[in-house]
Parts: C-alpha cells; structure tokens; sequence
C-alpha cells in the first residue's frame, strides 16, 4: 500500500513537472527554479514498472541499480534497430521502455479515452479531458486514434533528449490544432481555456475569468511579429529562442534517463 502511494505521488509530479514543460512557450511569469536532474529521474523511472526495484529499502548506488533494471528486461519490440536510428535512446534504453510500456499497456497500444483517464490524474483538481486530447493528438502521429510503442517513444526522445529546435516543433505542432502550419487565436484560446480548466478553480492565487483572453493576448503580442493574426513556425522559434525563461523550460528533461 506504501509503495503504491509513493508511486501515486511520483506520478503526480512528474505529471505536472510535465505539463511546465509543454506550457513553457507559453509562460508570461517569472522563470522556473532549474529542477535537480537526480530527483527527476528518480521519478521518471519510477513511472515504469521494469525500472521498479521489489525491495522496499532505500539504495543510494544508483548505478549498480540501473544496470540491475536493465539486466531483467526480455521484452524486444519490433524494429529495434530502426527505433535507435529515429531515436535518441540506446537499445538497453529501448528494451526498458518498452518493457514499462507493455506492463501499463498489454494492448500495446493506448486510445484517447485510456491516455484521458491517466492524465486525469495529475490534475484532479479540474477538468483535463481537453487538453489531454490535445496532447494526445499530438502524441498519435499517424491519426488513427492509437498510440503504440513507436509512437510513444519517438515523441519521448523528443521531449527528453531533442535538439531545442526539435523541441520547439514539436511544442508547436501541440498547439496548430487542425495541423495546418500555424496558430491561430482561435486554437491558442482552445488550448488556454483547456489548461486553465485543467487547473481547476481553486487554484491559488485565484484566476480570473478573462485569464486565458489576457494569456492568448500577451502570446500573440509576444509571437505574431507581422501582426496579421496568426503564428508562423518561423515566428515561433524565433520568439522562442530569443527568451531566457523558455529556453529554461526546454532543458527541463535533459538527462531524466
């Protein structure tokens, strides 16, 4: 019962540090505190039940229990050989990966309904149907309402080992809902009302009911140079790349495994 709490609780954070980072092109504030590597991927790890030690006892030698949980993976997905290539992760990483992915997933695929239902549980405080399906659309990126293996640790390597600049595609392509190669204020509204809601409403400080208006107004005041109402990729990355508080928030997950 203890360890299945901890595991909650680790779920939890990593599912918000996770939502900072997809928000982070987003972020008006101040600049994040730069997170600890160590702790993160303590928790990401954790998220996995091959990289999960049975023993309850607290292990300090952090290598020699990688090399352990690498060394009870059996499972070997398709086309390994072709995923190191698209990837950025080992084959040792990979084996992990999918082993992790088939114990959470026996189908070995995720539909949206299941990625809703685990997404509701980094924010149950508010409403995150919408923005998981946001997320997940960009996750299933060949739109046939699946997530399988491949789709999922393609994004991954992104997320967590991509080039800046293939962070901030991907981010992007989060964002340009119908995929025609720029936003919109009418997809950037979608995508604030669908964070705000996820946050729920007592949230502290409290937000305001124009909130997600104000936030879709400083992003295109801060992106849409040109000023002719929407968001080119160019635009993004330029804007992007230019600020010190997003380019923190795209070093989030550097290193996590």
């Amino acid at each position: 019962m203890e360890q299945r709490k901890r595991r909650r609780q680790s779920l939890l954070k990593m599912g918000r540090r996770f939502y900072s980072w997809l928000t982070g092109t987003l972020s008006t504030g101040n600049p994040q505190s730069k997170p600890n590597k160590k702790t993160i991927k303590q928790r990401f790890l954790k998220l996995l039940p091959c990289c999960r030690s049975g023993s309850s006892s607290s292990v300090n030698q952090s290598n020699i229990a990688d090399e352990a949980e690498v060394s009870t993976v059996c499972y070997r997905p398709d086309g390994l050989d072709r995923l190191i290539q698209q990837t950025n992760f080992s084959k040792k990483e990979l084996q992990v990966l999918y082993r992790g992915f088939k114990n959470e997933c026996p189908s070995g695929v995720v539909n949206e309904e299941t990625f809703k239902s685990i997404y509701s549980q980094f924010f149950p405080q508010g409403d995150s149907s919408m923005y998981a399906h946001f997320l997940f659309e960009a996750f299933d990126t060949h739109n046939n309402g699946a997530v399988n293996f491949e789709d999922f640790v393609i994004s991954l390597s992104i997320i967590l080992r991509g080039s800046i600049n293939d962070k901030l595609h991907w981010a992007f392509n989060l964002y340009d809902l119908n995929k025609d190669g720029c936003i919109t204020r009418e997809e950037m509204t979608d995508i604030m009302h669908s964070i705000y809601d996820m946050m729920g409403k007592y949230t502290h400080p409290s937000m305001k009911d124009n909130a997600p208006k104000e936030h879709v107004d400083n992003f295109f005041q801060k992106m849409d140079k040109n000023n002719d109402g929407v968001v080119t990729i160019e635009e993004f990355l330029e804007t992007c790349q230019k600020d010190e508080n997003i380019m923190q928030s795209m070093h989030m997950f550097d290193n996590v495994i």
